[in-house]
């Protein structure tokens, strides 16, 4: 994740975070070093990130997405809002975003509880149009049900038009996906076997990696503004396409526009295409090949006046 070149006067303006009572390492603002990239002052309007349990699903550096948008956002030239929510907290009153991580099978049952009694907000704020990040764990709870390699069925939102059930063999290594944002690069490590029900969406389509199961080819699932995906890294600062994608959805919906602001991203799609290509190499044709062509991704943005509207084709 790179930014801007040079210095701001107006880089005191670090994120807020609000809700939280995490532990140092995790309760902080940007770095003074990420926002003194910015070159625009912080004035064209707040927005809310919600990042859901991060003490029990970001054990595998997802944190690092909230990061990263909130980052971006910043350089952008918004202020960035990042709202912790744990479990039995309090629901934040403004949400732009929303973003999970992965956590082991005991981590899903922990949050399970205040899961539900969200159920029907988070329902709404789908269908509403609001942009999610769902990785691994939460993507599964965000499925129809996920199924433990002991046996144990936890219900989930139903959102994504998935089910997950836990197995001994772990689908690990490198990924790289075809995608209605483009090529996305990221690491996957899961044993649960995604099967996306009928007319679902994936995400992806896999060209190096396992992808949902290991067999039919593709890779998380995609309805309307919510993605859910495997694949770690974290994954958006090796994106940043699909960051950005995903900030102008929330931009506009907090602040009725999206005027990004030049980036350098040259480091990072760099590597990105290094990756792509070095993986690439010598990857044989498998059953993603066989999975049908993917649609562009017209996301769904809100309204200045809180309808939706379909986005450009």
């Amino acid at each position: 994740m790179t930014g801007p070149t040079g210095e701001s006067p107006h880089a005191d303006q670090p994120a807020s975070r609000a809700g939280t009572d995490l532990p140092p390492e995790f309760d902080e603002g940007l770095p003074d070093k990420v926002t003194g990239l910015a070159q625009v002052p912080a004035d064209k309007g707040e927005v809310h990130l919600v990042h859901l349990y991060p003490r029990e699903m970001s054990i595998y550096g997802d944190l690092g997405n909230t990061r990263c948008l909130a980052a971006r956002l910043r350089w952008h030239g918004y202020r960035p809002v990042v709202h912790d929510h744990h479990p039995g907290g309090p629901w934040p009153q403004r949400v732009d975003l929303v973003l999970g991580g992965g956590g082991q099978d005991s981590g899903q049952a922990r949050v399970q509880d205040d899961l539900a009694v969200h159920a029907d907000r988070l329902r709404q704020l789908a269908a509403d149009g609001v942009p999610m990040l769902m990785i691994c764990g939460m993507y599964q709870l965000f499925g129809q049900e996920f199924v433990t390699v002991e046996g144990t069925r936890l219900p989930g939102l139903g959102i994504l038009s998935v089910t997950t059930t836990g197995n001994a063999t772990r689908m690990i290594g490198p990924v790289v996906l075809e995608t209605g944002m483009g090529e996305v690069v990221g690491y996957e490590n899961h044993s649960g076997a995604t099967v996306l029900g009928p007319g679902q969406e994936p995400f992806g389509r896999v060209r190096v990696g396992s992808g949902n199961n290991g067999t039919d080819g593709s890779e998380g699932a995609r309805t309307g503004n919510v993605i859910g995906s495997y694949l770690h890294g974290p994954l958006l600062p090796a994106n940043p396409a699909l960051a950005d994608g995903l900030l102008e959805l929330a931009a506009r919906r907090a602040t009725g526009d999206f005027v990004p602001e030049p980036v350098d991203d040259s480091l990072a799609l760099g590597a990105h295409r290094h990756q792509v290509q070095r993986l690439l190499q010598g990857a044989q044709p498998g059953p993603s090949r066989r999975l049908r062509r993917l649609s562009s991704w017209v996301p769904r943005r809100p309204g200045r006046a809180g309808t939706v509207s379909a986005g450009p084709g």
